[in-house]
């Protein structure tokens, strides 16, 4: 799976998703988050290697935006907080 973080998106397998990035200073459990900003889902690949959140339940018509957590051991960690700072 290719994964690349860019300064206003995230690209998964050549698909962009817009987002915006979030430190792990603004997070109790020290991990960082990527929020994407449309309600279009990640492709299913990006669940098993990622940490994507989404509490969506179509029962009671509630939607979320997926999230992406990044945990301090993650590759992907340390450009998270780089991009969170622009």
């Amino acid at each position: 799976m290719d994964i690349r973080l860019l300064k206003k998106g995230i690209k998964i397998n050549g698909e962009y998703f817009s987002c915006h990035y979030s430190s792990a200073k603004n997070n109790l459990n020290g991990n960082a988050t990527i929020y994407i900003k449309s309600y279009e889902p990640l492709p299913k690949e990006a669940y098993s290697a990622l940490q994507v959140e989404n509490n969506s339940d179509m029962q009671t018509d509630y939607f979320e935006k997926d999230r992406i957590r990044i945990s301090p051991a993650s590759e992907f960690f340390n450009r998270v907080e780089e991009l969170a700072k622009r």
